[in-house]
């Protein structure tokens, strides 16, 4: 056990540590500490490794001090091979207790640090009613959605062009041909809007570059329609002495913030290391990834790892390498990404020096501590048996949607509220992914119950093979989908006053930092 004050300490002690708030993502939402990675436990088998990838790291896990969730992972933990695993003594309650703060919403250090950004480089805005009527003027404006494509595409502001964030410096020479543009990024908030203004505006683009106030939520909020479905997709990059002359340019600006190169060998010897963490990141487009990446190196588009920094990284303090192929969106992310506190490195050579790089280790040895189940196919559920029962394990919204009739939603930190409907039943859990499913059923089992198979699937799948399917928008109820926030989701589904609490929810953030906390940022102007 780690008593909160001891926790504190250490959070600032320059050590390695991950502070891992074990419970669902809802409870999560709702209130965590500032460093607090989400991991919940019905995820835990997924995302542990990723997260915190070397076994000998200081751990802390920790819940609501009542639900003894941080105690049944702790316990996983060690026993997927985790040596330095503690307890935060009492939660989040003891916390407050305490005399510290938590944190409600998602990704807090990097939408805290999105707002320090507006406020340091004092980062023009525009307001939804004026870009509309500039719009409806016909005026040289042109609008870019810093947002990835699949976020783009369920909602848009209208006529605006897709960009994800990592990718502005790279192609915006592209885009945009005369300097008398007005150049407005825009997100579904603040953060990403905030983000792309600020790193074009560094980077020296020659045209007024400017935030559209609230993203659309904030064009939403002033009556306007958006679009949906649209296919408006940045352009290609460049090529030949325009590329050259970027990638001088981003050298320059990660040097100005003192982020260095570092070589094939020196990552070699730094993933080696047991004694500290290394990150190898690809900020490439997930489509440039999957054509082939470096070994071992995770997929973390750039603008997105700037947005959610804790959906990637678990140890604060730990290095972070990231690669691209050309040298130009790596160093201009690294240059953000030191100022948000860690440790940042680029890979020399790019993707062309990754050949030398050891093979990938793997990150799927829990998957092969947990037990195998006899895999069940979609055939087999056109008559699984009048006593079976169908246990979905899967994300309590896509539940909700759509599920195999008959079948009861259960998530793994409240397993009682379904082995009471299992009894004597054998069981068969439904799962959208395979390591997360035996998990399940391994705890199902560790229960007394049995459980006599697993089926990997989506209603996609189901669809196709004619299975009677049902959606049910009540159930579970509000009070138990614990793994969903609705003020965070519900923003995008038309509901206004979400989104009206999730901006007042944004622009608060930093008054609730303590100095600690403020001064783990480093947020400062290029070197001259």
């Amino acid at each position: 056990m780690a008593t909160a004050v001891t926790l504190k300490q250490w959070l600032h002690d320059g050590g390695e540590i991950a502070l891992l708030d074990v419970r669902e993502e809802g409870e999560f939402g709702e209130g965590h500490l500032f460093y607090g990675v989400p991991l919940p436990f019905s995820r835990l088998e997924s995302g542990l490794e990723r997260l915190v990838p070397r076994s000998s790291c200081r751990i802390v896990m920790y819940d609501d001090g009542a639900s003894f969730v941080a105690a049944k992972a702790q316990a996983l933990a060690r026993r997927y091979g985790y040596s330095d695993v503690h307890v935060l003594e009492g939660g989040t309650r003891a916390w407050e207790e305490a005399g510290f703060s938590l944190f409600a919403g998602v990704n807090v250090p990097s939408k805290t640090f999105g707002e320090l950004v507006e406020h340091t480089e004092a980062v023009p805005l525009i307001t939804a009613g004026e870009l509309h009527d500039r719009l409806a003027a016909k005026e040289d404006v042109v609008v870019i959605d810093g947002r990835p494509i699949d976020e783009y595409r369920k909602m848009n502001i209208p006529g605006s062009l897709c960009c994800p964030n990592g990718e502005l410096v790279y192609r915006i020479g592209e885009i945009i041909r005369s300097p008398e543009t007005t150049v407005v990024i825009n997100c579904a908030g603040r953060t990403r809007s905030i983000m792309g203004a600020a790193t074009l505006r560094r980077f020296g683009c020659a045209n007024r570059v400017v935030a559209l106030e609230n993203g659309t939520m904030g064009w939403r909020l002033a009556g306007f329609e958006l679009e949906h479905g649209s296919d408006r997709l940045y352009p290609l990059p460049p090529h030949g002495v325009r590329l050259e002359e970027i990638r001088r340019e981003a050298a320059d600006l990660a040097g100005s913030f003192g982020v260095s190169k570092a070589d094939a060998e020196t990552v070699v010897r730094w993933l080696g290391e047991n004694n500290r963490t290394t990150y190898l990141l690809d900020i490439r487009t997930p489509e440039e990834f999957g054509q082939g990446s470096a070994p071992g190196a995770v997929s973390a588009p750039g603008g997105q790892l700037l947005q959610a920094t804790d959906q990637w990284l678990g140890v604060r303090n730990a290095r972070v390498v990231l690669l691209d192929d050309e040298e130009v969106r790596a160093p201009v992310i690294a240059s953000w990404l030191s100022q948000l506190g860690w440790e940042t490195h680029v890979l020399e050579g790019g993707l062309a020096a990754a050949a030398s790089l050891p093979a990938d280790p793997g990150l799927n040895s829990i998957a092969t501590m947990l037990a195998e189940q006899p895999p069940v196919g979609p055939q087999d559920l056109v008559a699984p048996g009048s006593d079976v029962v169908l246990v979905d394990v899967r994300h309590s919204s896509e539940y909700r949607r759509c599920h195999l009739q008959g079948a009861v939603w259960a998530t793994r930190a409240r397993l009682d509220n379904v082995l009471g409907r299992i009894g004597s039943c054998p069981a068969l859990v439904i799962a959208d992914n395979e390591t997360l499913g035996r998990a399940f059923a391994a705890e199902i089992a560790g229960a007394g119950c049995k459980v006599v198979g697993l089926h990997v699937g989506n209603p996609d799948l189901w669809r196709r093979f004619g299975l009677a399917l049902a959606s049910t928008p009540d159930i579970p109820s509000d009070a138990d989908c614990i793994d969903y926030l609705f003020f965070v989701h519900d923003r995008h589904a038309g509901n206004l006053d979400a989104a009206r609490q999730y901006l007042a929810w944004e622009k608060g953030l930093v008054a609730k930092l303590d100095k600690q906390e403020l001064a783990g940022y480093r947020l400062r102007f290029p070197r001259a």
